[in-house]
């Protein structure tokens, strides 16, 4: 009874404050508060009820059963649109705020929004080495899913909340696409509803064109229903291989190397510093020294980026055998090092025993509860931000960022880039390796403007024919867009589907002026 009674007391006074300080100050300031109180329980219990029913539609097999009934939904809405005079423009009627990037379009208000409810997986077909899925199944969901039953897909993109849809109609990249590719690379076929409210299906020999123009086309050609997605068989560890590297010119020929060499089934670079960095290499495998395992995805593990900067600290190198789903979703807990911000003390020992469980909190949650001070913040004072340049120019790239934003800890993922039709493709005629760099955090330069800064980091990235991903804040003009993407086929295929009328352009989709 005591305890109750104290803690009634306690939640008492922390709404007393709250009320004479304002709800504004309190979110702003002391947001871990809310994020504690509120926003991990329903995290937990959306995790719950997400888990519960991908359970019962396996075992009830309805998934394929409704999957021709909600499309034909789909299609019916596009249909009355059209009967309709066709006065909008159309998207997807899935909030904004439900979505892993920072941004929430204003576009969600003006445009008739279709609403898609496909969140199934399909099918696994483990003859022709594919899995079916509908386009809001998450990589959390589908790596649950298949690791079980021996399989994965070659590029699993980090956090669990990322969805197909976004991954194919935007871009995904993990740590073995200096074999695989991007995520849309290891894709077989889509599936599209387009303008007209007919749906197609498009492979490398069917309906090509539309196939290589989905990808970074952000849902302005149609709407995505399927996916065939390739599958590749999986083993229980990985054996990840920690080195520390100093001097930055040491840092990109290690990282470079590592990435050339294609017995590496893993690659990835946590830059910790101008002149530090710890580069990480890893094998799949079934065979472990027991001693060495190390299930980095227990709620109470240390956060994964905190731990690589052990190996740093301690300036020595190190090998772990890590359980595979649990390295797919290394950065997952912490939300790389996001969290950190939100939740200061989420690393402290005592909380990871105590709460870690419940960690982290939903991305879609914390966007819909941001506010709009919180928001003008993040935009002002935060940087969040994905850049694909040529390896070569690693060097100089790295050097940019830290004059421009100054921001560490620096993601680097290296990816090969094939050359396809479509947006995104390299200068040459051949395929290039690429390195993703991923910048997460509060800039640490005096004179961060942010957007000056961006626009100075998009130039350098245009000046080296690289390539921003379009879920981050891009404040590019038209022109400059279309100098760093190529056009000529996504343009060909909107007036050929007659997407003029129906879907806004790329661009007036995630420019800065369409968002706020």
């Amino acid at each position: 009874m005591v305890p109750l009674l104290s803690l009634g007391t306690g939640l008492l006074l922390l709404l007393l404050w709250a009320r004479y300080k304002g709800i504004e100050y309190v979110l702003v300031h002391h947001r871990w508060i809310f994020v504690c109180l509120f926003l991990l329980p329903l995290s937990v219990l959306f995790d719950v009820y997400s888990q519960f029913r991908a359970w019962v539609v396996r075992k009830l097999h309805s998934a394929p059963l409704q999957h021709s009934q909600r499309v034909r939904y789909i299609q019916a809405q596009v249909r009355e649109w059209k009967k309709q005079g066709q006065k909008t423009y159309m998207c997807t009627g899935r909030p904004g705020w439900h979505t892993v990037s920072l941004r929430v379009g204003k576009y969600k208000k003006t445009h008739k929004n279709i609403f898609i409810n496909l969140m199934d997986i399909l099918e696994v077909d483990t003859e022709r080495q594919v899995v079916r899925v509908e386009p809001l199944v998450t990589m959390g969901q589908l790596t649950a899913h298949l690791n079980p039953l021996g399989w994965t897909i070659p590029v699993v993109p980090e956090l669990d909340e990322l969805t197909v849809g976004g991954l194919v109609m935007g871009t995904g990249i993990e740590t073995s696409s200096h074999i695989y590719g991007l995520f849309q690379h290891t894709c077989k076929a889509y599936e599209v509803v387009l303008a007209d409210g007919s749906l197609v299906r498009c492979t490398p020999e069917e309906n090509s064109d539309l196939f290589y123009a989905v990808p970074w086309s952000c849902g302005t050609l149609g709407f995505l229903v399927a996916a065939e997605i390739n599958i590749v068989p999986v083993k229980k560890y990985i054996k990840l291989h920690y080195e520390p590297v100093r001097g930055l010119r040491a840092i990109c020929r290690r990282f470079t190397e590592e990435s050339e060499k294609k017995e590496n089934h893993f690659v990835e670079g946590l830059v910790y510093s101008l002149e530090e960095a710890v580069i990480m290499s890893g094998i799949l495998t079934d065979k472990t020294d027991q001693n060495e395992v190390n299930s980095i995805g227990n709620y109470y593990k240390p956060w994964f980026y905190r731990h690589v900067e052990k190996y740093l600290k301690a300036n020595k190198t190190g090998v772990e055998y890590i359980p595979t789903r649990h390295y797919y979703h290394r950065h997952t807990r912490s939300i790389f090092w996001e969290l950190q911000e939100i939740l200061p003390f989420g690393n402290n020992p005592v909380f990871r025993y105590l709460f870690g469980w419940m960690v982290p909190p939903k991305i879609s949650l914390l966007k819909l509860t941001q506010g709009e001070a919180i928001r003008k913040l993040y935009e002002q004072h935060h940087v969040v931000q994905d850049m694909m340049i040529p390896i070569k120019s690693l060097e100089k790239c790295i050097e940019t960022y830290h004059s421009d934003i100054k921001v560490y800890p620096l993601w680097l993922c290296p990816f090969i880039l094939p050359n396809n039709p479509g947006m995104v493709h390299p200068k040459g005629d051949e395929n290039e390796l690429y390195v993703n760099v991923g910048s997460y955090g509060q800039p640490q330069t005096k004179h961060f403007e942010a957007r000056a800064s961006t626009r100075q980091m998009e130039k350098f990235v245009r000046s080296v024919h690289g390539f921003q991903m379009l879920y981050a804040d891009c404040y590019m003009t038209r022109e400059e867009f279309w100098e760093m993407f190529d056009s000529s086929l996504y343009h060909k295929l909107r007036k050929e589907l007659q997407c003029s009328d129906a879907f806004p352009e790329v661009y007036d989709k995630i420019s800065k002026a369409a968002r706020h």
